[in-house]
């Protein structure tokens, strides 16, 4: 979805502080850095642990929320909502439909240096066998090429190629990093002719019907966009087929991007060398995924953690509070996705 840069707001009413509803377990630690940086004596309400019940009780008098979950009925009873402001890119937890015409939501970003560090990291694992190496040596079995002779060799990354499926700010961050190590970067994307930073040098750009091309063109495939009615499912058994058996896949986007059953099928039979999956098909208290992914030994799992470092939230947070002091000022707001 573009993200709108600006957006005028209505000045407050008046003197009267706004009362701040925080719901975000993460950026709750990082609640003395946010006051600090917003002007006024305004009320805040932490409701990062609260049940739901609380929440709903309290969010009909709630001028800010922040949070990137907003339970539907709870959204229809927050009457007094002048902004919702998302912990990250993705707004798709906040039920739009439901918020007043006037509710302005607001995203930041700052993950996606972060979110590239952790795509490189598993990209070494997968092509070291650091997972598998780990185990054995951990259970007493020392294995290297040099006592077995069945063992592959690892893999260097130079003149490996690498595509990008959405090449928004994690993607290019992605693209940065891979180029400084020497792999080659191709990438596709919905708007294949806006224009790219001078030290982004990528093999070739192309639009979303490229995709066959990106594929069949690339030893790792990383995905990074977001999840719509247009990217659900997007890579399944003949997107598989087509990276061939030496590549791998790593998804830092959303799990219903690749279809599961499909990816499943592919690391089981070969079809695909490995995969690094940092998000998934369902989320706590449930499995990631109904199938045991946790059983192949080519699969990197992480819990959605590649963007969670100090310097992506403290960032984030800098973002919120100056569009809450915006906000209090009648100013525009930066990176507004809905609004007037």
């Amino acid at each position: 979805m573009r993200t709108v840069d600006m957006v005028r707001t209505a000045a407050p009413d008046g003197d009267r502080a706004l009362r701040i509803m925080l719901n975000h377990r993460i950026l709750s630690r990082f609640t003395e850095r946010l006051r600090a940086r917003i002007e006024g004596p305004h009320e805040w309400l932490d409701a990062s642990d609260w049940d739901a019940a609380r929440i709903s009780d309290a969010i009909a008098s709630v001028d800010v929320y922040v949070g990137s979950q907003l339970a539907e009925d709870h959204a229809r009873r927050a009457r007094r909502l002048r902004l919702v402001h998302v912990v990250g890119a993705g707004y798709d937890g906040i039920p739009l439909e439901a918020l007043g015409p006037d509710v302005i939501v607001a995203n930041t970003h700052h993950h996606g240096k972060s979110i590239a560090e952790h795509v490189l990291m598993c990209v070494l694992m997968l092509s070291r066998r650091v997972l598998t190496a780990d185990r054995e040596l951990r259970a007493g079995r020392w294995r290297n090429v040099a006592v077995d002779s069945t063992l592959p060799f690892g893999d260097t990354l130079r003149g490996r190629r690498v595509g990008v499926i959405g090449f928004g700010e994690t993607g290019r961050e992605i693209g940065r990093l891979c180029q400084a190590v020497g792999l080659g970067v191709r990438a596709v994307r919905r708007d294949p002719s806006a224009p790219l930073p001078d030290d982004l040098r990528p093999d070739w750009v192309g639009g979303t019907e490229r995709l066959p091309d990106l594929l069949a063109d690339s030893d790792i495939v990383v995905v990074t966009v977001p999840l719509s009615p247009a990217t659900r499912g997007l890579i399944g058994p003949a997107e598989l087929a087509a990276m061939g058996p030496h590549s791998l896949l790593v998804n830092v986007a959303r799990g219903p991007v690749v279809q599961e059953e499909a990816l499943y099928e592919a690391l089981s039979a070969g079809t695909i060398a490995g995969a690094a999956l940092d998000v998934w098909w369902s989320g706590p208290p449930l499995a990631p995924s109904g199938l045991p992914f946790h059983t192949l030994p080519n699969v990197v799992m992480t819990p959605h953690n590649s963007g969670h470092t100090e310097e992506t939230f403290a960032a984030r947070a800098v973002d919120i509070a100056a569009n809450i002091n915006r906000l209090e000022a009648g100013s525009p707001l930066g990176n507004v996705v809905r609004g007037r």
